[in-house]
């Protein structure tokens, strides 16, 4: 029987906007994973990148249920309601 309703992994796939929740803000996002540099710019759009500017990213309640870190290079598939706290460190 089907209840009209689709699982995460048919939403993804149909491309329909997901909502990420990064840093306390709802953020609509419709790609399938997200990268360390996507969190970042969703968490500081257009904010100070370089050598002096340090950012930590943390996700939890993503696909799977997984939760964990992201360095620069790694991805987390999306989950609509998946949380990111990603903080700005400034070396100076």
């Amino acid at each position: 029987m089907n209840d009209g309703r689709t699982g995460e992994a048919d939403d993804v796939k149909a491309g329909k906007e997901l909502t990420v929740v990064v840093n306390g803000r709802p953020r609509a996002v419709s790609a399938k994973e997200l990268s360390f540099d996507d969190a970042v710019e969703l968490a500081y759009p257009g904010g100070p990148r370089g050598d002096n500017w340090v950012y930590t990213v943390g996700y939890r309640r993503a696909h799977g249920d997984k939760s964990g870190s992201l360095t620069a290079g790694d991805t987390v598939k999306v989950k609509d309601g998946m949380v990111l706290d990603v903080t700005q460190t400034d070396k100076s």
